[in-house]
């Protein structure tokens, strides 16, 4: 038992001692990698202090005037700004890598929406990547309308279907479902439109497209 201890503090030793000479032999490379990645982590976090932080706080600055804008109805001046505050546009251009430059692009693509400007608005619409509840369906079914506008009835209710099933909820779900049923009448596939409509009717009894979704079953299962 004894010589077994001896052993393993041999070998514990002799590991101990081949660690010093390998930290001798390399300590310059060692410190060279220490401080490199020192010089690396200090840099994240002053570009993060000194450069981010500032250009998010100074985007949604920008994007406050351009929201009041917006809400006004003032669609053109949300886009482009005026002499003090950049509009959505500018926003985009200017604080790109920002949440609020990130936003910006669903409100371009809804201003442009709301004036006829159906190509910018599916751009814009297209480019904006939301991960919250409401606004990323809803960028997806307003690019949909759009799509609609332009003639592309397959693009539109393919996109119409992905905005019923992201973040399933009783607002934004039922109304991309029954915009997909009202396209698919139009396309005369009447067995997919009575699949949307029935959707609604089963899994959304509180959503506001359920009041009348039996008028619209019937229209889908006469037309078949």
């Amino acid at each position: 038992m004894e010589k077994q201890i001896e052993e393993k503090n041999t070998e514990m030793g002799s590991v101990i001692t081949r660690s010093e000479e390998f930290i001798q032999k390399n300590q310059k490379t060692i410190i060279i990698c220490v401080v490199a990645v020192l010089i690396v982590v200090l840099a994240i976090f002053g570009l993060r202090k000194w450069y981010f932080q500032p250009r998010e706080v100074r985007a949604a600055e920008e994007m406050f005037a351009a929201e009041q804008w917006f809400a006004q109805g003032d669609y053109e001046k949300a886009l482009n700004g005026d002499d003090t505050f950049r509009g959505f546009l500018g926003v985009i251009d200017s604080y790109s890598c920002t949440k609020a430059g990130n936003l910006a692009k669903y409100y371009a693509g809804m201003a442009n929406l709301r004036m006829g400007n159906y190509d910018e608005a599916a751009k814009w619409l297209g480019k904006y990547s939301g991960k919250d509840l409401f606004t990323a369906p809803l960028a997806v079914m307003a690019e949909g309308d759009a799509e609609i506008e332009l003639g592309n009835t397959e693009k539109a209710v393919n996109l119409y279907l992905k905005a019923a099933k992201m973040n399933d909820n009783y607002i934004t779900s039922p109304s991309a479902w029954f915009k997909a049923g009202l396209v698919y009448l139009t396309m005369g596939n009447n067995s997919k439109a009575l699949d949307c409509f029935k959707n609604v009717k089963q899994n959304y009894p509180e959503a506001t497209e359920w009041q009348d979704i039996d008028k619209y079953i019937a229209l889908a299962e006469a037309a078949e």
